[in-house]
């Protein structure tokens, strides 16, 4: 997909970039080898011509970082596969705050193997381990993962392609949380951890801390699955997301379809509660 891509050529937008794909215009180098054959609106071709040859390069030398400052967030799924062998799957657990110090794993993976950086064990590596690779896949990590991480390291360089999973299947419609659409897409968890959610891992964290036993043992397997399914969600979001690009239409599951929000009756005026307001039910 990236060789196909021309969004981030200034001036060329989605329509643009489907109307070269429809010219036959489907990689960089057919556009190179015979520019004046395709339209592209009111971009310059030469300026476009420049870029792409830019971004040849940026490929060939594997400079991510340039197509981290081209793709933006937005579209940075499109880098995905052609750095898949130097991707890494994050996931952080917490002690319930956002503080940087409150970092209790790091759960990376590799597409091969999993690694835990425990609080006070060996959470120190974090920066070296990441700077091996070109690509970090989250879910939800540009609005948390990553900034608390960046607080906590604040000496360390992620300059990354980040390509963060919540915002691409929202950028499809689809609505819910990891464990839902692990559900929809038949990802099944351990009798270990199904069922368990962020709030019974920072619970897991606190029993560890009191010396119960398992319970690390039990917060990591909570973090693996987290993160090695990730991977196969990163290829059903990517390939999503190509369909979409193309124009294609795709299906939203049901159990993803946004909720319509039924309005709620009004309150009473105080003076009309028929009982104290401690003894109301919750959201009454």
């Amino acid at each position: 997909m990236l060789e196909q891509t021309f969004i981030h050529l200034p001036g060329v937008g989605p329509r643009t970039e489907r109307g070269l794909w429809a010219q036959g215009c489907t990689s960089w180098q057919v556009f190179l080898d015979n520019p004046k054959s395709f339209s592209l609106g009111s971009a310059s071709k030469d300026l476009a011509r420049r870029e792409l040859e830019k971004s040849q390069e940026a490929l060939a030398n594997g400079e991510f970082q340039f197509f981290r400052r081209r793709l933006k967030l937005k579209n940075a799924w499109r880098a995905w596969e052609a750095f898949e062998s130097s991707t890494i799957y994050l996931d952080i657990e917490t002690d319930g705050t956002q503080d940087p110090e409150g970092v209790t794993i790091v759960g990376l993976y590799d597409g091969k193997e999993f690694t835990a950086l425990v609080h006070d064990d060996n959470m120190f590596e974090f920066p070296d381990r990441i700077s091996h690779f070109s690509n970090i896949v989250t879910f939800y990590g540009s609005s948390f993962d990553l900034p608390v991480l960046q607080k906590k390291f604040p000496r360390m360089l992620m300059d990354q392609i980040h390509f963060d999973l919540c915002s691409g299947f929202q950028e499809l419609g689809f609505h819910g949380g990891l464990k839902k659409l692990e559900k929809e897409f038949g990802f099944n968890r351990s009798p270990e951890t199904d069922g368990l959610s962020g709030y019974d891992a920072v619970l897991l964290w606190r029993r560890h801390l009191r010396g119960q036993k398992g319970a690390l043992e039990r917060l990591i397997a909570y973090n693996r699955e987290d993160v090695v399914n990730l991977a196969p969600l990163a290829r059903i979001c990517f390939d999503k997301l190509c369909a979409r690009a193309r124009g294609e239409k795709v299906e939203i599951p049901e159990s993803l379809t946004p909720k319509p929000q039924v309005p709620r009756p009004p309150r009473k005026p105080a003076a009309e509660l028929s009982e104290p307001v401690w003894r109301l039910p919750l959201g009454q």
